[in-house]
């Protein structure tokens, strides 16, 4: 369908569009009507309902929400509700597991005075609050397109709703409207469509390290109450991965019998063969795990990719009409497993200086306060301390690395300085697999269906949906290229680093030279692994229809 044959798209103004509504989006929409009730502001989000592609951890570090709202314990309807009150930090082997003494972890790894929640709920609590306050969120809006003018952002378009798998307009088809502002925040999450388009145009990344990332699996938990200990958290390393591949797991007990399960693969890992689904099922069955599991109920599943390269990774925030915020602009604490802290701070910081900027009569110009600013605000102290923490695992593998990236942050946290000044992170992730015919295969073990699980019954309990007449989102530029070099030389890994069982190679023949690549966009939980880990770079998500996906109960 030619461009030229759409209808013209409405457009509405406003002060301030906002991209995304977790909780980067949602602070600085909140902190803006808190500066000014006058200011128009709106969010969109591309989930059927705010909350529903939100997935974290999640234990929270609550100073971002103190910042933002002072009382919010005294309330009601408070959306956190378990403090940590045990903390305890493993080794694990095939058969069992060390504890480390607390003593021994830097001060800022201690989760003292953080709440064990839902990061979706708190969404949801967050898009309540700025609704009060006159912020308008359209959720079930994917924003498909920035709108540029004079080399400027000045907002973006939703996409349209209702165009078949052959590109042509359905009886259903709706034109995407256009949200125009003086300022346009992107809070997209880990490698937003748009985001990643922002960058290239603007050069963000230029001067920086190639920006670093894991993906990130957890599954919801009712457990026995015999079972469960409210406030326990336990962070986990080692088995079932090997000491070159880099991740860690958690276990996070919350209020109503529920347990939170995670595992964590950073992508920059070798062996095309490795499974991170089957190293989370195998992580399940070890013997400090499957107990809390077993006689419990799995209620969710879902998977997504986190931004992993940190402060030297960060690329420049700002660009005319518009900045980056949350783990848009990669403000993740690896070592800490946080990042929603400094979401919401980050939300705060832009949501200022677009405060200023508006008072002053600007607009569609560089919020250069913002840029400057975060480096020494808390962001930034959160994140120097931690910055060759990541360089460190990733070249001296797992157990040299995390001894020498633990002495770092001693250094850093009680010197103020680092032994290594600051490292760089080396290739970025799509361009560290080995050829299939130099690795080894990993023999896993099938589900046994009580505290491990296939893909597709995990993917029923996301709850994605997608509207099934509609182009595929997931591009895949050269499929001469896939067939010649992610299947031909790495074994065709995407069917094993998605989560939720989107890509085959299906073969024709016993030698794989009739293989044919099948693309089971339907099944998709928006994880962008794909966009990420393709060896070639040649997949590339998009969003899809407004209100597909996942949708994601209390994760």
């Amino acid at each position: 369908m030619d461009a030229a044959e759409l209808p013209e798209r409405e457009a509405m103004e406003f002060d301030v569009v906002v991209v995304g509504a977790g909780p980067a989006g949602l602070a600085a929409a909140i902190r803006l009507k808190q500066l000014d009730e006058n200011l128009a502001v709106v969010v969109v989000e591309k989930g059927s309902e705010v909350g529903a592609h939100i997935l974290s951890g999640a234990v929270i570090d609550p100073i971002g929400l103190d910042r933002l709202f002072p009382d919010w314990r005294q309330e009601a309807d408070a959306p956190l509700k378990t403090p940590v009150t045990d903390d305890r930090f493993y080794f694990l082997g095939p058969a069992g597991a060390l504890r480390l003494p607390n003593a021994l972890l830097p001060p800022l790894m201690g989760n003292h005075g953080a709440y064990i929640g839902s990061l979706g709920n708190v969404c949801r609590w967050l898009a309540a609050k700025a609704e009060a306050l006159g912020v308008e969120i359209y959720p079930g809006f994917a924003a498909s397109e920035v709108l540029f003018e004079d080399g400027a952002v000045v907002g973006i378009a939703t996409g349209d709703m209702g165009i078949g798998r052959d590109g042509e307009m359905t009886d259903r088809y709706t034109r995407g409207m256009e949200l125009r502002a003086k300022y346009t925040l992107f809070a997209e999450g880990a490698r937003g469509q748009l985001t990643r388009q922002l960058i290239a145009r603007y050069g963000l990344g230029e001067g920086r390290e190639p920006q670093k990332f894991g993906i990130g699996l957890k599954e919801l938990w009712t457990v026995s109450a015999e079972q469960h200990r409210p406030g326990l958290v336990q962070h986990s390393f080692g088995w079932p991965l090997d000491s070159a591949t880099g991740g860690g797991s958690f276990l996070y007990h919350m209020e109503d019998r529920q347990v939170m399960v995670g595992f964590v693969v950073h992508l920059n890992y070798a062996n095309p063969h490795l499974s991170p689904f089957e190293e989370f099922q195998r992580f399940k069955t070890h013997p400090l795990v499957r107990p809390t599991l077993e006689g419990g109920k799995r209620i969710s599943y879902g998977a997504r990719a986190i931004t992993e390269g940190g402060f030297q990774s960060v690329p420049k925030l700002v660009f005319p009409g518009g900045a980056l915020v949350g783990c848009a602009a990669g403000f993740v604490n690896v070592p800490r497993i946080k990042g929603s802290h400094n979401a919401v701070l980050s939300g705060m910081l832009a949501a200022e200086d677009v405060a200023g900027a508006l008072a002053a009569g600007r607009q569609h110009d560089v919020l250069e306060g913002y840029e400057a600013g975060w480096r020494g605000s808390d962001i930034g102290r959160d994140l120097w301390k931690v910055r060759n923490a990541k360089p460190l695992w990733s070249k001296f593998g797992t157990y040299l690395g995390i001894a020498l990236g633990g002495l770092d942050m001693w250094t850093n946290t009680l010197l103020g300085f680092s032994l290594f000044g600051t490292l760089k992170h080396g290739k970025p992730d799509h361009a560290t697999l080995k050829p299939v015919a130099e690795t080894k295969p990993i023999a896993y073990p099938k589900p046994d269906g009580v505290v491990s699980f296939d893909r597709l019954s995990s993917v029923f309990l996301s709850n994605t949906n997608h509207e099934e007449d509609q182009p595929i989102h997931l591009k895949v530029a050269d499929p001469a290229l896939q067939k010649a070099s992610e299947h031909d030389v790495y074994g065709g890994p995407s069917a094993r680093y998605c989560p939720a069982g989107v890509y085959e190679w299906v073969e024709a023949d016993g030698n794989g030279a009739g293989a044919r690549y099948v693309i089971n966009a339907q099944n998709c939980v928006h994880c962008k692994t794909c966009d990420i880990k393709d060896p070639n770079q040649n997949i590339t998500w998009v969003a899809p229809e407004g209100g597909g996906g996942p949708n994601y109960p209390n994760m």
